[in-house]
């Protein structure tokens, strides 16, 4: 399972600035990876840790701007294409996921 954690938060104040910062730090911290700006996204072993990442995320939104998540499916990640120009780059490889014998 994947978790996407798209935003638009604003910048005008030295406050919404330090707001923007500090949440996109918290989730470089909780193991996101920035795909674009202001779009995130997270590996999850579950749909229970999904949703304990979208619970975190939530308790981080800033007062002002707007947070939205996603959750998808490994499947559905590897069909992300990624154009650049006219160029087709094949989307970031997803986590490694752990195997029990």
């Amino acid at each position: 399972m994947w978790i996407m954690v798209m935003f638009d938060l604003p910048t005008e104040t030295k406050a919404q600035r330090k707001a923007y910062a500090q949440f996109r730090k918290k989730l470089l911290n909780d193991a996101f990876i920035m795909l674009q700006y202001s779009v995130y996204a997270r590996h999850c072993g579950s749909e229970e840790n999904c949703r304990v990442h979208m619970e975190r995320v939530k308790q981080w939104v800033p007062d002002h701007g707007e947070v939205r998540v996603v959750q998808f499916t490994d499947k559905q990640f590897e069909r992300i294409q990624i154009f650049y120009g006219k160029m087709t780059v094949p989307p970031e490889k997803p986590a490694a996921q752990l195997s029990f014998f």
